[in-house]
């Protein structure tokens, strides 16, 4: 079917600039909408401010836009001055606050305003990346609180949705995905000990997880897949 749209959060980072321009080449798509910090997005979103998401959403309303793919490509580990706490001495409440706003409340917003909008009657699909280190199951090192609790919590909002969408379309497909270790900012001061051939460059990366998701069924919603297609338990 071609005439759908796409919509993808966090399109100037490394992995949403790859997954817009990707969705842009995918002849299903006839429209890729890029929302971002940037002024270049149609309507500037920051996942701290819920009245930018907001916004957003009315302006997609206003254009008669039901999008069949919503891609949330966003995520904070670090911002140069601040890190992934090591131990419990550098847990620090304002930045724990923090990894919770964009890594977890953002996502859930945005799911919030504009789910509503995707066409109940056919196939949906809302993905939002996170991390194989928000897994509590998979959880043998231990620190990096904020980012992992953070993820975690990502997680867990990903099956709520997915439990309470499906009443209302259940054609829908909600996951959450872990793309690896993609060369990008995000993953920079942290690239000395990853394995050779799986540090991905943001293109391999975005086809990997767009390959993912096309491939998942209604029956899979709710769960977390990684790169490769694995289920990660959460």
């Amino acid at each position: 079917m071609t005439g759908q749209t796409a919509v993808v959060f966090g399109a100037t980072g490394g992995i949403g600039s790859a997954v817009a321009d990707a969705l842009e080449t995918d002849s299903r798509f006839e429209r890729v909408i890029r929302f971002s910090r940037s002024s270049d997005s149609p309507v500037p979103v920051d996942l701290t401010s819920e009245a930018s998401i907001e916004k957003a959403a009315t302006w997609m309303q206003g254009e008669g836009i039901l999008p069949s793919l919503i891609f949330v490509a966003t995520g904070l580990l670090h911002d140069g001055e601040r890190g992934p706490e090591k131990s419990l001495r550098q847990l620090d409440a304002d930045w724990l606050m923090l990894n919770y706003q964009v890594n977890a409340v953002g996502p859930a917003l945005i799911a919030k305003y504009f789910l509503p909008l995707m066409n109940r009657d056919e196939t949906i699909r809302f993905a939002a990346l996170s991390a194989r280190v928000g897994s509590i199951s998979d959880n043998r090192l231990g620190g990096w609180h904020g980012y992992r609790a953070s993820k975690a919590a990502l997680n867990m909002m990903i099956r709520n949705l997915s439990i309470e969408w499906s009443r209302k379309n259940d054609k829908s497909i909600i996951v959450a995905l872990h793309p690896g270790t993609v060369d990008t900012m995000l993953s920079q001061p942290f690239q000395s000990n990853v394995p050779a051939g799986k540090l991905f460059d943001s293109d391999r990366a975005a086809r990997q997880l767009l390959d993912v998701l096309d491939g998942l069924k209604p029956a899979q919603s709710g769960k977390i897949f990684a790169w490769d297609g694995a289920e990660i338990l959460p």
